[in-house]
């Protein structure tokens, strides 16, 4: 298939909605607004025929439709990503998939992501902070070769975000704990000992997130 423009993906974006879907993705918390109930394996596939492109990102993403934006994150290119459209793309997350999946497929290849990590972490609005801990989750994943010390400047943040009980807020911190303490046994051992340290805290957000990690980290070391 030849590549498309962003006018041209947007209908063809149309031309695949699935209202039915909808309903489905509001049960998990998915924003139905601007929805059009497309899968993302599908999205992944008319990312992959379209191949990468800033001006089409740029289209798909200001259209404010919610699949459109998530294709948006799949074929910009992170090389031309500045701070500025980071910041610009967090302060419009309105529902938690777009979020993670903005630092999934691509915040997490530029080279500000560690900072922007760091900086979101204290951010006010939900998605944002989110995005400061997805981003985390994220890096902990993929960034092979990133030092050991680039993590543990993260742990502070985590523990001072997890008395925050907005949901979407503390699933990320939780999952940035896990995801950091899974990267090496190392940093497990630290993740356990922040963990341990956030249970402490009078919050339920913070002991919901320290007793999920250490059962998670516990089992983990175990293997």
């Amino acid at each position: 298939m030849a590549k498309l423009d962003g006018r041209a993906l947007l209908a063809r974006l149309q031309e695949l909605a699935n209202p039915a879907n909808v309903a489905g993705m509001a049960r998990f918390g998915i924003n139905s607004e601007n929805t059009l109930g497309v899968p993302i394996p599908v999205l992944r596939r008319v990312a992959r025929e379209t191949g990468r492109s800033h001006p089409v990102a740029r289209v798909l993403w200001a259209s404010g439709i919610h699949e459109a934006r998530i294709l948006a994150t799949m074929v910009e290119e992170p090389e031309l990503v500045t701070r500025r459209q980071m910041d610009a793309w967090a302060r419009q997350f309105d529902s938690w998939d777009v979020c993670d999946q903005a630092c999934m497929n691509l915040f997490r290849y530029t080279p500000f992501a560690f900072e922007k990590a760091a900086e979101w972490a204290r951010a006010k609005p939900e998605f944002v902070r989110r995005a400061g801990f997805a981003l985390m989750a994220a890096l902990a994943g993929k960034a092979k070769g990133a030092p050991d010390a680039q993590f543990e400047a993260f742990f502070p943040l985590i523990a001072e975000a997890a008395g925050d009980d907005r949901n979407f807020v503390k699933k990320a911190v939780n999952w940035a704990l896990r995801g950091i303490g899974k990267r090496n046994p190392a940093l497990r051992e630290k993740a356990i000992a922040v963990a341990e340290e956030i249970r402490r805290q009078d919050s339920r957000a913070a002991k919901w997130i320290a007793g999920d990690a250490l059962r998670e980290l516990s089992a983990w070391q175990r293997r």
